[in-house]
């Protein structure tokens, strides 16, 4: 786990002191910390994203895609969460997306959406270059299967971005070593030469 914390918490439990936790921790989030000499990497920020949520979100798309592993996660990038709250704080998109047990996991103990459900999320969340980069990381580093993902998208019909999502896995795979690799296939799909 990233080094993390909760502000408020670890003071009231005597762990650290009000001064040091201004002195020695940068706020991430409303009352979540990092120690000032840690690297704020993707999935540090997404740990931090969960525990502003006093551990009740769910991590989600490249939040998630980083705590499986993929590689080329932005960590500028707002941290993504499933968590019914309209005011988050910035560099923290909350989304308040259906999400069903089955569609769910723990990595260290934080509950994560699987790789076939943050497949869906990247599709469904980013222009289709983008998703297909996304996708292509995530089934690089975890056993994603897109039949299964096309599953999550025969159960979620209705929903914004279904289409693109369709079309980006379709276009998706998983020996990718890199975004350029895959933005160069891209390229010589559309060039109308046969996929390499």
């Amino acid at each position: 786990m990233s080094p993390a914390i909760l502000g408020g918490e670890v003071v009231a439990a005597g762990r650290i002191t009000r001064h040091a936790l201004r002195t020695r921790y940068t706020a991430i989030y409303p009352n979540v910390y990092l120690p000032n000499d840690a690297e704020l990497t993707a999935a540090a920020r997404a740990e931090a994203a969960w525990l502003w949520s006093r551990r009740r979100g769910v991590i989600a798309g490249r939040s998630a895609a980083a705590l499986h592993g993929s590689k080329w996660v932005d960590p500028g990038a707002p941290a993504e969460l499933r968590y019914d709250n309209r005011h988050s704080p910035r560099a923290l998109q909350t989304y308040a997306d259906q999400i069903a047990d089955d569609e769910r996991m723990l990595i260290r103990g934080m509950s994560v959406t699987t790789p076939a459900r943050t497949a869906l999320d990247l599709a469904c969340r980013n222009p289709l270059d983008r998703a297909v980069a996304a996708i292509d990381a995530l089934a690089n580093v975890t056993e994603v299967k897109m039949a299964d993902v096309e599953l999550l998208i025969q159960r979620y019909t209705g929903r914004r971005g279904v289409k693109r999502a369709r079309a980006a896995l379709s276009l998706v795979d998983p020996g990718s070593e890199s975004p350029r690799e895959t933005w160069l296939r891209l390229l010589l799909i559309r060039a109308g030469l046969p996929r390499p």
